[in-house]
């Protein structure tokens, strides 16, 4: 495989690797040291890629780990999980400071999922992947990714709606 040939396998979904490092990560720095990362592995290991069915599921999950090891490790010891991805145009400025408190509360509300949680809805919600590419990247079976989804969902919901409810009976 040569340069031109990788480049057209794996720019594709440069933007999805970038994006999922940076909800783990929190870090835009971080986030492209772990996208930078990938692609050297990627890279290193060129010929193996046409054994895979899908390679960006395998890169995703290659992904995943690494930014899962960051975490893990000692240098990394002040990361933590956030996401900051909403951006709204020609909105009066009262607006924009409602919708970004409630983008702030959905982030901090996914930031107390389990794990699994938070990396499944990142991958549905905000990747927008197919659930079969969820289950090959997480090692799940569909109805497990499904059963957690809409638990991570549920969460979410109930405790937006009981902020917004607050005093209310």
């Amino acid at each position: 495989m040569n340069q031109s040939d990788f480049l057209k396998v794996v720019l594709p979904f440069k933007d999805k690797v970038y994006r999922l490092a940076k909800r783990l990560l929190v870090s835009s720095e971080e986030a492209e040291d772990a996208t930078q990362e990938l692609f050297f592995k990627l890279w290193k290991s060129k010929e193996k890629l046409e054994e895979y069915k899908n390679v960006e599921a395998f890169a995703m999950t290659m992904t995943k780990n690494y930014c899962y090891d960051r975490l893990k490790s000692k240098q990394a010891s002040n990361l933590t999980l956030v996401h900051s991805n909403y951006k709204e145009k020609d909105t009066s400025l009262d607006k924009k400071v409602e919708y970004q408190d409630s983008v702030n509360q959905v982030h901090k509300l996914i930031e107390e999922l389990p794990e699994q949680q938070k990396l499944i809805i990142q991958l549905r919600d905000i990747e927008q992947y197919d659930f079969d590419e969820i289950c090959e990247m997480v090692n799940m079976k569909p109805t497990a990714v499904r059963v957690a989804l809409s638990r991570a969902r549920k969460s979410i919901r109930e405790e937006l709606i009981k902020q917004h409810n607050y005093g209310i009976s």
